[in-house]
């Protein structure tokens, strides 16, 4: 299926582990949000990670083979960091899970960035705001907030609490943020809801054969 004709999925309450979910079979075929460099741009922008005055001027900037290549670049990222969480979800990261993670950390010391005072009546008591403002030289810095939201659910998350949705052709991951952390599914309005019609059709047939 083609990846412009269903918006990209945003479900893991972690951005870094949506970007895992870049590519998933939310109906029938399997989707992959980053097949190429103009979906990579969009999935930029639909997941908010780049301004879209950015997207624009990479977009008019950078040839469709040099955005391919940085699409090719995040897909290897994606793949490399779904193994890296599937073999630690569910438990405690320690240190020395730091050694798997060089790879981030070499492609974070690339990244463009710098601190900038700016105004923020709404949300400082002083009105001014410490931000970070990223500079985007060129088509490969697209990988620069990717990598940042990667190293975030490292840092950030709670891995005894990353799951893999329950659902069985699912390959959604997500962050169990609930109270009570049962959360099974990636939403209860897809594999959820898959999940009670076949329990409810199982019931039908048991009660049916006896």
């Amino acid at each position: 299926m083609n990846y412009r004709e269903i918006p990209a999925i945003f479900l893991a309450d972690a951005p870094g582990l949506d970007f895992l979910n870049s590519v998933a079979t939310p109906v029938d075929e399997p989707i992959d949000w980053i097949a190429d460099g103009e979906g990579l741009l969009s999935w930029l922008e639909q997941a908010e990670f780049v301004p879209a005055d950015v997207i624009r001027r990479i977009r008019g900037e950078a040839t469709p083979a040099e955005l391919d290549e940085v699409a090719a670049k995040a897909r290897d990222l994606r793949e490399w960091f779904r193994t890296f969480v599937y073999k630690r979800k569910g438990r405690p990261l320690s240190a020395k899970d730091l050694r798997d993670l060089e790879p981030l950390n070499r492609v974070l010391e690339r990244d463009e960035q710098h601190g900038e005072i700016v105004i923020d009546d709404a949300h400082s008591a002083t009105g001014f705001a410490f931000h970070m403002r990223r500079r985007w030289p060129a088509a490969e810095s697209l990988l620069m907030p990717i990598v940042e939201a990667l190293a975030r659910v490292v840092c950030d998350e709670d891995f005894t609490q990353v799951k893999a949705c329950e659902g069985p052709a699912c390959t959604l991951l997500f962050a169990d943020h609930t109270r009570g952390h049962a959360r099974r599914w990636c939403s209860m309005a897809i594999c959820g809801n898959r999940a009670k019609v076949a329990a409810h059709r199982k019931r039908r047939k048991e009660e049916s054969a006896g």
